[in-house]
């Protein structure tokens, strides 16, 4: 494998900041440097909307959206105090990871302007308001909501693409995540009614050219592939779609883990590995 500089377009999540990770900020800023990282995107997750999609270790805390709202704003004021600190050895991006459940349409606009982040990593975590990714029992029990996990997956992909349309994020975070806790998903991945639903969303990225994050997460989970799934990689790169690496680090034990594995899968799929450089909003 050539080298390749190692970069994140998604990762950063600190204990500090995020109560399922672990770490300081800082602590984790000097990971990626001591990596030899180019640049890296500090993605936090953006607070909840309401005491309901609150998430279930969040409740168990005790936290409330008024807390993670006060905490993400200490999160930003930090992440530009570090931007500025480190910037003579590594370029940081202070982004943000969102969310779609209801009143996002408004509410993330609207953390956009006061916050002023670099960036916006847009991912789904929530299906008409129920999450998928805590635990596997929490993923069946939305299917069984939606009516199945084929319905589970034609709506995720359905509020993705309402998503990418209604706030043009500059990367598409872990866009097959739904595929989470699925065994089975290769082959339902590639139904004609979910595959159509993929390209459409494919098309949309490549026309409003954003840039899709290549996750790894899904490796240390157990799972035998990233966050994009091959086939759904296959027809991004024949589209000419920009894919970044995202080590979506949540602590310093996962930075940068599995980089040069994933690095020498795009290579290999012809990717061009002079990563694209998210483009920074102006205010």
């Amino acid at each position: 494998m050539k080298k390749t500089t190692f970069v994140s377009v998604h990762g950063g999540h600190s204990g500090q900041f995020c109560l399922h990770a672990t770490d300081t900020l800082e602590e984790i800023i000097q990971k990626y440097i001591s990596k030899q990282f180019s640049w890296v995107g500090i993605t936090e997750h953006v607070p909840a909307i309401s005491e309901e999609l609150l998430y279930p270790d969040q409740k168990a805390a005790g936290l409330t959206p008024e807390f993670l709202y006060n905490r993400f704003r200490n999160y930003m004021r930090e992440c530009r105090r570090l931007q500025e600190k480190y910037s003579p050895v590594i370029k940081i991006f202070a982004a943000m990871e969102i969310e779609t459940y209801s009143g996002y349409k408004q509410f993330i606009p609207s953390l956009i302007q006061t916050f002023q982040p670099d960036y916006i990593v847009g991912s789904v975590h929530f299906v008409d308001d129920q999450g998928f990714d805590y635990s596997r029992e929490q993923y069946h029990k939305t299917a069984e909501a939606m009516g199945g996990l084929d319905n589970l997956y034609c709506k995720y992909f359905d509020q993705q693409f309402e998503m990418i349309e209604t706030l043009k994020p500059a990367i598409v975070g872990h866009f097959d995540l739904i595929r989470i806790f699925d065994e089975n998903y290769p082959s339902r991945l590639a139904k004609p009614a979910i595959m159509e639903k993929i390209t459409r969303n494919l098309t949309l990225i490549k026309d409003l050219d954003l840039i899709m994050d290549y996750n790894f997460r899904s490796l240390l989970k157990g799972a035998s592939e990233p966050y994009i799934s091959r086939p759904i990689l296959k027809i991004a790169r024949d589209m000419g779609i920009a894919v970044v690496p995202g080590d979506d680090s949540h602590g310093l034990q996962s930075i940068g883990i599995n980089m040069e594995n994933g690095i020498a899968l795009l290579q290999e799929m012809g990717f061009d590995t002079n990563w694209r450089q998210p483009k920074i909003y102006t205010y």
